[in-house]
This record gives C-alpha cells, structure tokens and sequence, in this order.
C-alpha cells in the first residue's frame, strides 16, 4: 500500500529525529533493542477490560492481536512475531501509571501501542517519553497527542476530537438549522475539545445548554433533565458507550427524545444495543461519525479480511466497532514495522511513522508526517435505520483550527489477498 521508495525516505528522516532532537526512540546503549529479537517483537498496551470504559471497548485489543496471530501465522515481519501484551487498567489514570511502568520497565516492551483513554494515557505521557518509548496511535482522539516537538514519540490514531465535534456541527448547520442545540461532554479533554470544534461551526452562541459527566458517576438525569427544561431538539454527545447508552435511555424515562448526534468514540450501534437490550430501538435515527468500514458491510473487502481473522483467531467474537478498530490499529502496526525494516530499531520505527503515506481500512485520510502526529482527519456520518448502522453522504476531512469542512473523495484501497500488508 506503500511506495517502494519509501524505505529511503524513512532512513533518512531517522537521520534527521536522531540528529534535531532527543532520541525519543532511543536503544540500548550495548545495542540491544528492547522488546526484540532475531524471532520476536514484544508490544504492549493498557486497556479497559473492566471498569467504566469497558463496555465495547474491552474487545479491542483481543482484536488486535487476532489480526497480529494472523500475520504470524502467515510468516510475521521480516521473519518476526508480534508478541502484544495486555493490561487492564480498569479506565483509572492511577493503575494506568502502575501498568505501563510494569510494560516499560520489567517487560521491557518494544513500544506502546493504542494505550486507550484521554484521562489514562495523558498521565505516562511524560513517563514514555523519558524512557524514550515508541508510543503509537493512541486510542483517544485528544490533541494531546499531536505535540510533535515535545512528545516526538507520540502518535495518535482516532480523528481528534476537535475535527469531530465540527464534523458533527457542519451537518447541524447543513440539515438541521434553526434547532435548539445541546452539547453533553466528559469532563476532560474529550469532552472539552469535542466542543471546542462545536462551537468553531455553529459559534458558541448557538449551543442552548452545556453539561458535563465524569465516569465515576453514573446518574446523568440531572443533565438529561436541564436539556428537556432547555428545549433542546439535538444533543451532540461526547462520550464512551456506556454513557451514551445512559444518556438515551435516561432521556427516554424523562420523556425526550431529541436527535442524538454522537462522537465515533460512543457510537457504535452493537455496542450500544447490547447495553440497552430491549430499548434498543432507542437508538433509531442517530447519528454518528466514524471513519473505518462498518462491521454491517459484508460487501466491504475489508470487513470480509477482517471478519475471516475474527473468525480463526479472535474465537468468533460478535464482529463490531470495536473489532473493526481493533484490526485496524494492527494493520497499520504492521504496515509501519515493514517500512521501518529488518534491521528494527525505536528510531527507525518512528522514522517510518512520521514518513507517512500509509493507506488501509480507513474512509479518511491519516496525517502523519513529521509535523503531524494527530492520526485519520476526518471521517463520515452514519445513521440507525432499522436496527443497523449505516454510512450515508460524503466521507468529510477538516483540521483542528478554522479550516473548512470538505469533502474528501479519495476512495479507501483494497486490503491484500492474504491480508497481510507490503511494503
């Protein structure tokens, strides 16, 4: 999916981070290259397995390294396995901190890889960075993550959350003029910059009522209950899937039933239909933002790759978002490990990332470069019609400052036959 030429371009942009900066990427100083070996790469991760977040988001990395036991199967990378270790960190900032030290320090990991959460994965940042780990496509869309000069190690994946809040309020503007508006955010960066690109859109006069939530608190009838006293006719929601699936059902028994606009991070409809169960049918008609093929799309060539490595290796799991994400953070993994060569290094690794110029699942494209270490920069709308979650209009891209909404019309690649990206 990669130009052959590349693999020059990415030797000599190592040369340059080694040269302009802090080796962020850095090895031992005997040589040795933490995490690998003539037959291993070892990576590692924290997730919510359990706790608040876990809702849905628990399925993630067994997906990833579903996609990571295929590509072993098929011969590995540059005649490496990828070895991913995982660890619940319940969505607390503090166990975050305990387990990637454990990663980083006794396991000795290679790289992070898709760390999940604003509040959780904001806490090691500083910590990865002295340590000089590779920490790649962060499960958040926090702008956190596009700090180039002083997290040169950090990459992000999700679309930040400013780009989706005005994706979000361009079709409000465009199809829903006139309406009283609302805006329910996690009391973090996520909700914060969510509204951020909310109000650059449709200007902060626009937004009737702004209400907030913090995971450890699972009554939202307060908020539910000040936007029905407010009018409110559309509710943008930044949240997690499980206080999506509160705030719908709260509404509900509070009797109002607004247009709900939700980010990609908490609108995936299977997830969400599970944790409502019979009030499923709640969620008809609401739109989300996503930017990898819907798990729906049993015509999409890369649902298909994707649903034949669930099947083999990830025990049949129920084949949503979540899954999807999953695979695609692998893909791509995998995709930056050949580009970064056989002879692997963190500074290579990083070198192959900010090169840029990788093409997968994704309906958007991703920024990187070495200015840019946000990850996809745009996405598309989808809409519950009938019980499954559907794209419909244009894939849109924009960035995080006063650039436009716009259409992008570049269509995603086809997956390799045998799923397996080339260089």
């Amino acid at each position: 999916m990669r130009s052959t030429t590349r693999r020059s371009l990415a030797t000599a942009t190592a040369v340059v981070l080694l040269a302009g900066s802090v080796a962020c990427g850095g090895d031992d100083p005997a040589g040795t290259v933490p995490g690998v070996t003539d037959t291993e790469i070892v990576v590692g991760t924290h997730m919510p397995l359990t706790g608040p977040a876990s809702a849905g988001y628990s399925k993630i990395a067994p997906a990833t390294k579903a996609y990571f036991d295929h590509v072993n199967a098929n011969g590995g990378v540059h005649g490496r396995k990828i070895t991913y270790k995982v660890v619940d960190d319940g969505y607390n900032p503090a166990n975050t901190q305990q387990v990637v030290r454990q990663l980083v320090l006794q396991d000795r990991v290679f790289a992070i890889l898709n760390g999940l959460g604003t509040p959780t994965h904001t806490g090691v940042l500083d910590f990865l960075h002295t340590n000089r780990v590779p920490d790649l496509f962060v499960a958040s869309g926090s702008r956190n993550w596009d700090q180039p000069d002083r997290y040169p190690g950090t990459f992000g994946f999700n679309p930040d959350y400013t780009v989706e809040g005005k994706i979000l309020a361009h079709h409000v503007r465009t199809t829903l003029p006139g309406r009283k508006v609302c805006f329910l955010g996690q009391d973090d960066d996520f909700g914060r910059d969510a509204l951020v690109g909310v109000e650059q859109v449709l200007g902060a006069g626009a937004i009737v009522a702004r209400q907030t939530y913090v995971t450890s608190n699972t009554n939202v009838a307060p908020q539910i209950g000040a936007f029905k006293a407010a009018g409110c006719e559309v509710v943008i929601l930044a949240t997690v899937p499980g206080f999506t699936a509160l705030s719908v059902g709260t509404a509900a028994r509070l009797g109002f039933r607004p247009q709900w606009l939700v980010s990609n991070v908490g609108a995936d409809q299977p997830t969400l239909a599970r944790q409502l169960g019979d009030a499923a049918g709640l969620l008809e008609g609401m739109v989300g933002l996503n930017y990898l093929p819907m798990p729906t799309d049993t015509a999409d060539p890369w649902i298909q790759l994707f649903s034949r490595v669930n099947a083999e290796y990830n025990g049949g799991a129920d084949l949503d978002g979540n899954v999807v994400y999953g695979m695609a953070v692998g893909y791509l993994f995998v995709q930056v490990l050949l580009a970064a060569g056989p002879e692997l290094t963190r500074d290579a690794l990083l070198a192959a990332v900010a090169e840029g110029g990788y093409q997968g699942p994704g309906v958007a494209p991703l920024r990187f470069s070495a200015t840019d270490h946000s990850g996809y920069g745009g996405g598309r709308l989808s809409r519950v019609d009938g019980g499954v979650q559907r794209y419909f209009g244009p894939t849109y891209q924009t960035d995080e400052e006063d650039g436009p909404v716009a259409e992008y019309t570049v269509p995603p690649v086809t997956p390799p036959a045998d799923g397996v990206p080339t260089i």
